[in-house]
């Protein structure tokens, strides 16, 4: 919570001192950018990982039960804080600044280029530090983070970012709610 807050702090100050306009602009087809390319990721990374051959994911309640405080201390996190917080940082201050700052030298190509490897690399990092993973899901992890930059690049919005973001998560969480009762 303490590293989420500081990056909150981290945002609000780029934002405030230099925002592009039209960055928190929101369109309608944010929504459908956020719905079906959230729920093509996860499509992707449940194919990837050979998900067909494994039972849902669980949360540890062996009663068939969700924990009484998961909602406040795993799906409000996951589904909501840290994907809004993630993407502001890594997209809207990360890829933003980097176009900003190199597109006058190098073109909007290029510039977009790096500050799309730069944030998709960094959104690795991030999930990296708390914990080990496989290659694979770091594959993964890197192509949520290029298409949430692609995302931004091309609408020149946060929002749709946001929501694929929000949805992948979340269509997790509901994996786990399933499996869960299920179990």
């Amino acid at each position: 919570m303490t590293l989420w807050l500081g990056f909150a702090v981290a945002i609000l100050f780029a934002i405030v001192r230099a925002r592009p306009a039209g960055l928190l602009r929101f369109d309608p087809v944010d929504l459908l950018w956020g719905l079906c390319i959230g729920l093509g990721l996860r499509g992707l990374q449940g194919w990837w990982s050979g998900s067909a051959s494994v039972s849902f994911p669980t949360a540890g309640a062996l009663d068939g039960n969700l924990p009484g405080d998961w909602w406040l201390t795993v799906a409000l996190p996951a589904g909501l804080l840290g994907p809004v917080i993630e993407e502001f940082l890594l997209r809207a201050v990360v890829l933003v600044a980097l176009y900003q700052l190199l597109r006058p030298a190098v073109g909007a190509l290029a510039a977009g280029l790096t500050g799309l490897l730069v944030s998709a690399g960094a959104f690795v990092l991030l999930h990296v530090a708390f914990g080990a993973m496989s290659l694979i899901d770091g594959v993964l992890l890197f192509t949520i983070g290029a298409v949430c930059s692609l995302t931004v690049l091309l609408t020149g919005r946060i929002w749709g970012a946001v929501l694929i973001h929000v949805v992948y998560n979340v269509s997790f969480l509901a994996l786990v709610i399933v499996g869960t009762a299920l179990k």
